[in-house]
C-alpha cells in the first residue's frame, strides 16, 4: 500500500457520508454498502443509531467507521477527515466519494419572527458544514493534489425552487445556496477528476419533519403530491449512489429532483 492512500487508484473505494446516523444518510449508507462501498459514517448526536447503521454494514460484508463531529464546526470537520487518514493508513482504502447529507430545519415561521441565531445556525449547518467537507474531500481526491478522482453528491431539497413560503424562506435559501454551489463546484472541478451532483429530495418519511416541529407532514402532505404519496428515504438513496457510480460517469453538475412529480 502507497504511504498516500489517497493517490492509488486500486485502492478499495470509501464513502464518507455526513448525517449518516438516521434517515436519508442511513439509507444511502445502506445503498452504498450493497454498491461496493466501505463507509466512513458521521454523526453529531445519536451514536447508538449510527452504531446500528454501522453493523448493518458490515453484515453486508463492508467496513464501517464511525467519525462523530459537528459540521458546522470548521476545526471539527478537519479533524474528521485527519482522523479518516489515519484509518485508511492504517486500514488500506482510499476516500473516492461524499454525500453532503448532514442538514437542519427548524419549527416553521414566517422571516418576520425569526432572529439571527436561527439563521446562523440554518446556515452553518447546510451551507457552511458542506463547504468544509467539499474542501477536505477535494483535497484528498483531486488529481489537482495528487488524488485519483472521485464524485460528491450534495442534499438538497426541493424547498429550494419552491421557497417554503409560510413555513422556512431560510432553510429554502440554503437549500438555494446549495443548488448554485454544486453547480460552481462541478465547473470548478470537472478536469480534476471528481464529479459533483445534487439530489433534491421532495416530501419523504423521515425523521427531520418531527425536528421542525411537524412529524405528521410527510404523511399530512403526501397525498397532495402528483405521485400521490411521500416519497421513502431508500428512494432517495438509489439516486444517490446511482450519482457516486461509474453508471453517471459523465454526469457532473446536475440537480436531480426525487420529489414524485412535486
Amino acid at each position: 500500500m502507497p504511504d498516500n492512500p489517497r493517490a492509488d487508484p486500486g485502492a478499495h473505494p470509501v464513502l464518507l457520508v455526513t448525517g449518516a446516523s438516521r434517515g436519508i444518510g442511513a439509507a444511502t449508507a445502506l445503498r452504498a454498502a450493497a454498491a461496493g462501498w466501505d463507509l466512513a459514517l458521521n454523526f453529531r448526536n445519536g451514536r447508538d443509531a449510527a452504531q446500528g447503521v454501522a453493523e448493518a454494514v458490515r453484515a453486508a460484508g463492508r467496513r464501517a467507521w464511525l467519525l462523530p463531529a459537528d459540521v458546522a464546526d470548521d476545526a471539527a470537520v478537519v479533524a474528521m477527515f485527519e482522523t479518516l487518514d489515519d484509518t485508511l493508513r492504517d486500514e488500506g482504502g482510499r476516500l473516492a466519494g461524499l454525500v453532503n447529507n448532514a442538514g437542519i430545519v427548524a419549527p416553521a415561521q414566517r422571516i418576520d419572527t425569526m432572529d439571527g441565531a436561527r439563521w446562523q445556525r440554518m446556515f452553518a449547518v447546510n451551507v457552511f458544514g458542506s463547504f468544509a467537507c467539499a474542501r477536505e474531500a477535494l483535497r484528498r481526491m483531486s488529481t489537482r493534489h495528487g488524488g485519483a478522482g472521485g464524485a460528491i453528491v450534495n442534499l438538497s431539497s426541493a424547498a429550494s425552487r419552491l421557497g417554503s413560503p409560510g413555513q422556512y424562506v431560510d432553510y429554502a435559501a440554503a437549500k438555494a445556496a446549495i443548488d448554485t454551489f454544486t453547480l460552481g463546484l462541478a465547473r470548478e472541478v470537472a478536469a480534476e477528476g471528481v464529479r459533483v451532483n445534487a439530489v433534491r429530495p421532495g416530501i419523504i418519511e423521515t425523521e427531520i419533519h418531527a425536528s421542525g416541529g411537524e412529524p405528521d407532514r410527510a404523511a399530512r402532505l403526501g397525498a397532495q403530491v402528483p405521485i400521490a404519496r411521500a416519497g421513502t428515504a431508500d428512494e432517495v438513496a438509489q439516486a444517490v449512489v446511482w450519482l457516486l457510480g461509474p453508471e453517471a460517469s459523465y454526469t457532473t453538475g446536475a440537480l436531480l429532483d426525487v420529489t414524485g412529480g412535486r
